[in-house]
């Protein structure tokens, strides 16, 4: 289960990706600092750093469109890494989608 410090981190960069502000580790205190939420320091710039590069708005509005999809629960890091995840599920599905044998073609079927 997600720690208080986490999920405060979490909204912290949600208000900031929809004013559509860069999510910093500084921001990212200024606003738990602002909301009276005590956190250990390395928390607002281990999420920064987490979603370094990453369309949030993508993945929030992806969430569920997936074959290998994350739970939402997970928070903004398990977000981050969804989107590989994702993008890896996508080539093992092309991979299986290649045309298989069919028992008829070996010569026997199931009721011969």
């Amino acid at each position: 289960m997600a720690s208080k410090a986490e999920l405060a981190c979490v909204y912290s960069a949600l208000i900031l990706v929809d004013d559509d502000v860069a999510v910093t580790g500084e921001k990212i205190s200024t606003i738990l600092k602002a909301a009276n939420v005590d956190v250990e320091p390395y928390w607002p710039g281990l999420f920064a750093k987490a979603l370094e590069g990453v369309n949030v708005r993508d993945l929030i509005t992806n969430i569920g469109s997936g074959v290998g999809a994350a739970p939402a629960a997970g928070g903004a890091p398990a977000a981050a890494a969804a989107a590989p995840a994702a993008e890896a599920a996508k080539e093992e599905k092309k991979k299986e989608e290649e045309p298989e044998e069919s028992d008829d073609d070996m010569g026997f079927g199931l009721f011969d």
